[in-house]
């Protein structure tokens, strides 16, 4: 029997139902395969010059997701957080994807592959796969790969990417892999397991809005003329004391950047030995712009200094999170490059805390008490020897084994804090370790506790500091409000501000200073 009878065979069974008595598909289905075939020989028979060669390996490079790999690696070698995070992102959108189809869907449907009788044999350069056929596992991974780098991703790459899954997609019918059907299935699932991410993960949102004023302005020159840059060169080495780089530091790129780009720009270099709020302080009196190179404490150091010498704020990424400068939309150095030559200026809100007989002390992002502050002490006491991210890890599963909750009063009323943290407007994300904010201006703290619900909550409370995100638990509060008066009962209060960590007394009070921070930001999008 030649393969042409066999087609037709198969075709005729698929019509009139199996020889076997077992039921026969519902007529819908019938349908929808014989027009599926219908499509499968029309892509056989179509001859597209060059693609031939193309699509085959092209197919081929796809095979156990190598290509959709290789890509992630090579997005996360750019170092830009965004398209880290859309790598993560794709990635675990193809570890979602891949076994439901080919675990799952291939088990369940059993679906026999196509007979390539009208495929020409140069497109089938390889073995042809034995497996089933619907859905297809190819198309699944290469849409949850290209989905997930959509959310994350900007549009200049995101768009190849698209490109590429798309043909990718094609190529397993032009091939004779797959049906249609099989391949618009697998695109479907994966689809929906990089959206699915966002169940666990949320996508990160545009820029924080914050207050623009028309009436403020602030002279923008090409060479940087009037630009004070203070860099904390120890920002971002996650390397050990005394270990070697193999690559330069955060600082070290953006001070390069930042002599290539700004010329004019005067740039101190502020060494880990110096007085870096002095200096900052005197390179605001001088300056028109002061930009600041470091991270989230780096950059509360420049806002203080900002504020008191009102001159506009450049926060110039240059730490482990740079959560900050992130919020307003700016991810790396040529980011806030960008965002001085656009002049575009607005005004955020800072939160602050006093104890009686002290002056303010600010925050932009969070001030944080508990567990948290225990964590961060060991992470300190450590990371001299092991590194930062090793001694973060270490300093978990110690805090995890020894943190005790804090006896305080809370607005008049006494209990028991396991950890705490106060953030500067409201975030979005759930649970006590909040990533993400929609407004830099809304005037209001945001406020989460974990308290002792006699129920042990320890494990979950050092989890939502490590991954940022904590399912509603028994223990936890979350309220806002625009002031939070705190009394510790067992002495003075660990506060980590911005991530850096100080004893204040027993008695402290946070509140907000709308809008007093003029700082550059991205230009809001045009509207359609």
């Amino acid at each position: 029997m030649n393969i042409k009878t066999a087609r037709a065979r198969l075709r005729r069974a698929d019509d009139h139902g199996p020889a076997d008595g077992r039921r026969r598909p519902p007529a819908l289905l019938r349908r929808l395969g014989r027009l599926d075939r219908k499509a499968f020989d029309q892509v056989a028979a179509a001859r597209l010059p060059g693609l031939e060669y193309v699509l085959p390996r092209l197919s081929r490079s796809a095979d156990h997701g190598v290509l959709w790999f290789s890509t992630a690696l090579a997005l996360a070698a750019t170092r830009r957080v965004r398209l880290r995070r859309a790598a993560l992102r794709g990635t675990l959108a193809i570890a979602v994807a891949s076994p439901a189809v080919n675990v799952l869907g291939k088990q369940a449907f059993r679906r026999k592959r196509p007979v390539v009788d009208l495929v020409p044999p140069i497109r089938i350069r390889w073995k042809l796969p034995t497996s089933h056929a619907f859905p297809s596992g190819h198309s699944a991974s290469a849409a949850a790969f290209a989905t997930g780098v959509a959310l994350e991703a900007p549009a200049a790459v995101a768009v190849p990417v698209a490109a590429t899954a798309a043909a990718v997609a094609f190529a397993r019918v032009y091939t004779g892999a797959h049906y249609p059907g099989d391949v618009l299935a697998g695109l479907g699932i994966g689809a929906a397991a990089a959206v699915g991410t966002r169940l666990v993960w949320p996508a990160r949102p545009p820029a924080a809005h914050v207050t623009r004023t028309a009436t403020e302005r602030v002279t923008v020159t090409d060479d940087g003329v009037g630009v004070v840059a203070v860099v904390n060169v120890g920002s971002g080495d996650n390397a050990g004391e005394g270990a070697t780089r193999l690559i330069p530091g955060k600082a070290e790129l953006a001070v390069a950047l930042l002599e290539r780009e700004l010329p004019r720009a005067e740039i101190v270099q502020a060494g880990p030995d110096e007085d870096l709020e002095k200096i900052i302080d005197e390179a605001a009196g001088r300056a028109e712009v002061l930009a600041v190179v470091g991270g989230d404490g780096t950059i509360n150091v420049g806002a203080r200094a900002a504020m008191k010498h009102r001159v506009p704020l450049l926060p110039v990424p240059g730490g482990t999170f740079n959560h900050f400068a992130r919020t307003l939309g700016i991810d790396d150095p040529p980011d806030a490059v960008r965002a001085y030559r656009q002049g575009c200026i607005g005004r955020a809100d800072v939160a602050f805390v006093t104890t009686p007989g002290d002056g303010e002390r600010l925050f932009l992002n969070t001030a944080s008490f508990g567990a948290y502050t225990e964590l961060v002490d060991r992470r300190e006491r450590l990371e001299g020897r092991l590194g930062k991210w090793p001694a973060l890890a270490v300093a978990a599963v110690r805090t995890l084994r020894h943190s005790e909750p804090i006896d305080m009063v809370v607005d008049g009323r006494t209990r028991r804090v396991w950890l705490g943290f106060v953030g500067n407007c409201v975030y979005g994300a759930r649970g006590p370790a909040p990533t993400w904010r929609d407004h830099l201006d809304d005037g209001r703290l945001d406020i989460r506790m974990v308290t002792d619900s006699h129920r042990a909550p320890k494990a979950r409370a050092i989890a939502a500091v490590l991954l940022g995100h904590l399912h509603l638990s028994p223990g936890y509060r979350h309220w806002k409000s625009g002031t939070l008066d705190l009394k510790s009962l067992d002495g003075d209060l660990r506060l980590a501000r911005d991530g850096e960590v100080s004893s204040l007394g027993s008695t402290v009070a946070f509140g907000k200073h709308a809008g007093a921070l003029a700082v550059f930001c991205p230009p809001p999008p045009e509207p359609n």
